[in-house]
């Protein structure tokens, strides 16, 4: 496998980290968010429940199910886009792994 610049791998790995930690900031919110003003949500209605149940009881699973799959497809543009491609490395090593 070739090498990586230190530069680039630095910025693969800020890039990712962030990443990382939006959608974890974002699942807290989701997930704590709605319990810690339920209170205030209780006035609005979403089919036919109130919001605050209905991102209990369902709302919450449903968004952590996009984020998943955001963030798949989030993280093959990264990897696009800082030339990390996985085919290329099986192709390269011959579909051997390496202990290293």
């Amino acid at each position: 496998m070739k090498k990586v610049d230190k530069k680039v791998a630095d910025a693969y790995f800020k890039t990712r980290t962030t990443m990382i930690s939006i959608f974890l900031f974002i699942g807290f919110l989701v997930s704590f968010g709605v319990v810690t003003f339920a209170e205030f949500f209780s006035q609005f209605m979403f089919m036919g429940v109130q919001f605050h149940y209905y991102m209990a009881s369902q709302g919450a699973v449903i968004i952590f199910i996009i984020l998943l799959f955001l963030n798949a497809i989030l993280n093959d543009r990264v990897d696009k886009k800082y030339g990390i491609d996985n085919d290329e490395n099986v192709r390269i090593s011959g579909g051997k792994t390496v202990d290293h």
